[in-house]
């Protein structure tokens, strides 16, 4: 699950309060949190005088406090400026000499700037004085917080964090707002919205149910069953295009599955066994009660085959409606629902496995388990480089094709087989990495004849890089995106068309039935019971930050059965009427689960205590 922090400046810039270099009504603001005891601030300090000298008067610089380590020394620093504007009125020459007078400062230090600046001891009169400058300092400290500074320095353009490099020309690019720049702000600011990847499924949806009931639907029906493929001398892969989706591409969403809830049960919040085994329990009670209900409802004969179809849950969309809530829902429970759903979606995929599968081919199975047995010799064996699983992986979906098995298994066993290796000390690394550039640089004729750091020390610096983040968490960050803003898209778009007929609801009102109780009644009913159950029987431990309402609230959210609920009638029912019956019953069974599960999470927990 992806944390975000705050993007917009908290505190406006006010400038009988701040400290503002150059022209007040600038059109542009750069406004920097800084340290006067941090090198990088020292290069900055640079840098923004670059700009200054390159827009003159369109520029308004402001600088704001954020200290922060040093024994105290940094935090002195700020008061000491903020005491000399207001003894003097005068704050940006004791900044600039801050600036510019090296970051390893001593009480000494300050002493000699207070005497080259005139400044009057902070004692008698002028006691309050240093007060007043401690009080401008922390109100610059928890404007910082609440604007989700991390670092130092940290730039906002016109009231936006910039996120990018320090360099002048960078920085100017972006305070300038060029078209490339604008395009990756808004792309960034999208994504990481939260709730953007439920938004856009949602869209997809939509736009696929209204082509399909548009002048325009053979011919996007037609679209995916277009043929294409790979040949490889007499070896040919051929699928239709609705195929390479959901057994190729949905493999990379499986992928991001597998990853996500191994990271949460091995260094995440469920990692001790009583946590986590209330997200398992609930989800298990989540399967077992929406398929029974199905089972009971449903009439028997083919249409008995969809009894999978409530058991699985969209995570975009559930996830995207407990975050919208804000505040009214705490983290321990957005931890709870997404470990829960993406167990769900793992048992969905292994019973798509073992029963919706025809025919298999013992042949390509038995390469399959050798591939998968390679996978995880290759990780026990130490071997970090993600390239070597990605490839293996790709072998490992076309055996599975083949085998009959549902590719998009590769996916998970993928996930469970990438290392996932303890982080390694950063400290040690950052020293390692000084000393590289240090050693580049130690001569001042290194500068000679050169544009950078030279290829060894790039390759050098290259590896201690790959050693900060796990093959896994690195798999993770980089196919994520790609799951959320194209798989998942995609997937709806494909999956979701449906011509709407009153015939469908008059021929398949039980199996309708079945699958809107299955997810609406069965899904929380069984979360909540289940979960329940494990905590009464000590088997599992319920955080106190959230109630047992909200746990039903988030169980209502889970019968969000859509992505996957589709996936799975789409192996369930061949035929096309009793596919498109499930598909309404889908998403009928999915706007009433959201709109129920918000309604129960709704009210503030604050005011609302529950047991």
């Amino acid at each position: 699950m992806t944390s975000t922090r705050p993007t917009k400046l908290e505190r406006p810039v006010d400038p009988e309060r701040d400290h503002i270099l150059g022209n007040p009504d600038a059109e542009l603001t750069l406004v920097e949190y800084g340290n006067y005891t941090r090198r990088s601030c020292h290069l900055a300090h640079e840098v923004v005088a670059d700009l200054r000298d390159r827009f003159g008067e369109r520029l308004r610089y402001v600088f704001r406090h954020r200290p922060a380590g040093d024994s105290g020394i940094a935090k002195r620093a700020a008061e000491l400026a903020e005491y000399a504007y207001l003894t003097t009125g005068e704050f940006w020459p004791v900044h600039d000499a801050l600036m510019k007078g090296g970051h390893a400062f001593t009480s000494g230090d300050f002493e000699r700037l207070a005497r080259d600046f005139n400044l009057p001891p902070p004692q008698g009169e002028h006691a309050a004085t240093l007060e007043t400058a401690k009080v401008r300092v922390k109100e610059d400290v928890e404007s910082a917080h609440r604007s989700g500074v991390v670092m130092t320095p940290t730039f906002f353009i016109n009231g936006r964090r910039y996120e990018g490099t320090w360099d002048e020309n960078t920085l100017a690019d972006a305070m300038l707002g060029t078209l490339g720049h604008r395009v990756q702000t808004a792309a960034l600011n999208f994504a990481r919205w939260a709730p953007s990847a439920g938004l856009l499924l949602l869209f997809m949806s939509v736009l696929a149910v209204f082509l399909a009931n548009s002048a325009v639907g053979p011919a996007f029906s037609s679209l995916w069953s277009m043929v294409s493929g790979i040949r490889i001398g007499d070896a040919a892969l051929n699928l239709s295009l609705i195929h390479w989706i959901n057994d190729g591409l949905l493999a990379i969403f499986f992928l991001v599955v597998g990853l996500e809830i191994k990271r949460e049960f091995t260094t995440g919040r469920l990692s001790t066994l009583r946590s986590g085994a209330l997200p398992v329990i609930a989800a298990l009670g989540g399967i077992l009660v929406p398929v029974a209900i199905y089972l009971f409802i449903a009439p028997p004969g083919p249409l008995a085959a969809g009894w999978a179809v409530p058991i699985a849950t969209d995570t975009a969309f559930a996830v995207a409606i407990i975050v919208l809530l804000g505040a009214r829902v705490p983290v321990e429970l957005r931890v709870f629902l997404t470990a829960a759903v993406i167990i769900d979606d793992l048992v969905a995929i292994a019973i798509i496995a073992a029963f919706y599968t025809e025919t298999i081919h013992m042949n390509y199975l038995m390469a399959s388990a050798g591939v998968t047995l390679l996978l995880v010799g290759m990780n026990r064996c130490g071997i970090y480089r993600p390239l070597p699983y990605i490839l293996a992986g790709i072998v490992l979906w076309v055996l599975l094709h083949e085998s009959g098995l549902h590719a998009t298994l590769a996916g998970v066993i993928l996930a469970l087989v990438t290392p996932a290796r303890p982080p390694a000390k950063l400290h040690v690394l950052l020293g390692q990495a000084e000393a590289i550039i240090r050693a580049e640089t130690r001569r001042s004729g290194d500068a000679l004849m050169r544009h950078g750091l030279s290829e060894p020390a790039m390759r050098e610096l290259d590896a201690i890089h790959d050693r900060t983040e796990s093959p896994a968490d690195k798999l993770l960050r980089t196919m994520e995106p790609w799951s959320s803003y194209l798989v998942l898209p995609l997937f709806a778009l494909a999956n979701a068309g449906v011509v709407l007929s009153w015939d469908v609801f008059q021929s398949h009102g039980s199996l309708m039935l079945a699958i809107i109780l299955g997810l609406v009644v069965g899904k929380p009913a069984g979360i909540l019971f289940a979960a329940w159950l494990a905590v009464r029987l000590k088997i599992a431990t319920k955080p106190p930050e959230y109630s047992w309402r909200q746990v039903a609230g988030a169980g209502a959210l889970a019968g969000i059965g859509f992505t996957m609920s589709l996936f799975i009638a789409g192996e369930a029912f061949p035929e096309p009427v009793d596919f498109a019956a499930a598909k309404i019953a889908i998403f009928t069974a999915s706007i009433i689960a959201g709109v129920v599960g918000t309604a129960i999470l709704w009210p503030n927990r604050k005011r609302n205590p529950i047991p």
